[in-house]
């Protein structure tokens, strides 16, 4: 079975809302063979991200830039990722109140390093996310689960 491992912080209800969106996408009943493994950026391992055949990253923007849980994700396994992660799949969401040009460089930045595959355009949500805010989230998780079900 492929794995789609889906990181995140979500320090409020905007985050949480919008997790949820995701989470109900990647996990649509028509997604067929892909295992959905959900973790706090604090607490995923570098083994599960080695482990995983995909990924959903999801932040709230914090002064211009990814959480701080998030990176600290991506520094515990940048380095064991770099030679076997390349072409791995993903998709990004992040929820920021003004300024996300810094956290979505960042992830660019991380993720071209890594030699990811970005399978969807990432989701920017400012303030209360909408009923399309929601729905971007839930199309993010869907278009990145269903291009892992033929791996």
């Amino acid at each position: 079975m492929t794995t789609l491992l889906v990181v995140h912080h979500t320090p409020s209800p905007h985050c949480q809302e919008m997790l949820e969106a995701v989470l109900s996408g990647a996990a649509d009943p028509a997604i067929e063979g892909v295992e959905v493994i959900r973790r706090p950026a604090l607490t995923v391992s570098p083994t599960e991200m080695l482990e995983a055949d995909g990924y959903l990253i999801g932040s709230p923007v914090n002064l211009g830039y990814l959480s701080g849980a998030v990176k600290h994700a991506f520094d515990l396994s940048y380095y064991p990722l770099l030679d076997s992660g390349r072409g791995r799949r993903f998709g990004v969401w992040l929820h920021g109140n003004e300024g996300v040009e810094g956290a979505v460089r960042a992830i660019d930045g991380i993720t071209a390093g890594l030699g990811w595959e970005r399978v969807v355009e990432t989701v920017v949500v400012s303030g209360k996310p909408s009923k399309d805010d929601l729905e971007a989230c839930w199309n993010l998780g869907a278009t990145v689960a269903a291009s892992l079900m033929s791996d």
